[in-house]
């Protein structure tokens, strides 16, 4: 039996209200040996929501930022089920005093994940899913549809800083799209996608914890995404993955083709 989605929302939910937004625009943070932001926020909300799963759920592993690339990969082999937490993703606009950043967490089970919630607690936006059973948004089905856009009329949230430059390059010379965005936040990104909140996505290299959460959600809603090769996203390994999405079919189809064709 798969853990409560109710319970895990509730975790979520009050940690976030309790030790994320408060110290909001009040920030106290340190930098990380790979060069990225680590705030209180970060480091008290991951560990009250660890203790709480782990008082609720014993038998589930914990999968840890903290833990070498190869404890982490034998982890993702060997446990039958497996936690995988970002408490604060989007922590460069947290300390900014940007209100674009949420907590996600996802259930890692034989390989596959099959429960995925997002968080985003400035809007109180609660993105959740269970596999097979659909995604939804603060109790409401996510449902992705046909936008109406071609391309070249379409929103797309890119990531250029991870692209390689040549591709990089393209798109900021000669882009295919309307006009460009960036949250700044993985996790909100796929959620925002499933959500019918923008037209394309790219991003060119992302972190399990990045994507976990968001590939269910976006999933159980319809959605379309894949690597820029063209493979699936997920997969239960530590290496980054690039990011293709798009709700919309058609426009997912001719995004990939036009993104396959400059990259010959």
């Amino acid at each position: 039996m798969l853990p409560d989605l109710t319970i895990l929302k509730n975790i979520i939910r009050q940690v976030a209200n309790e030790e994320i937004l408060p110290r909001f625009n009040k920030i106290s943070y340190s930098i990380k040996a790979d060069g990225s932001l680590l705030t209180e926020a970060d480091l008290v909300a991951d560990q009250r929501i660890q203790q709480s799963l782990q008082e609720n759920y014993p038998d589930i592993s914990f999968l840890s930022e903290e833990m070498e690339f190869e404890q982490q990969e034998k982890l993702l082999q060997s446990a039958d089920q497996l936690w995988c937490l970002d408490p604060l993703d989007g922590t460069s606009n947290f300390a900014a005093g940007l209100p674009l950043f949420a907590t996600s967490l996802a259930l890692i089970k034989k390989g596959e994940v099959v429960i995925a919630i997002t968080y985003d607690p400035v809007r109180d936006e609660m993105f959740s899913a269970l596999k097979g059973q659909g995604a939804f948004l603060n109790g409401s089905r996510l449902s992705c549809k046909p936008s109406g856009f071609s391309l070249d009329k379409a929103v797309a949230i890119v990531d250029l800083k991870r692209l390689k430059p040549k591709l990089a390059q393209q798109l900021m010379s000669n882009a295919p799209y309307k006009s460009q965005r960036n949250l700044g936040a993985c996790v909100l990104e796929w959620a925002w996608m499933a959500a019918n909140r923008g037209h394309a996505y790219l991003h060119g290299g992302m972190k399990l914890w990045d994507l976990a959460a968001g590939t269910l959600i976006l999933s159980e809603a319809g959605g379309y995404a894949s690597t820029l090769e063209g493979d699936t996203v997920f997969r239960a390994s530590m290496t980054p993955r690039s990011v293709v999405i798009s709700p919309d079919k058609a426009l997912f189809t001719e995004w990939m083709a036009y993104l396959s064709a400059i990259q010959k």
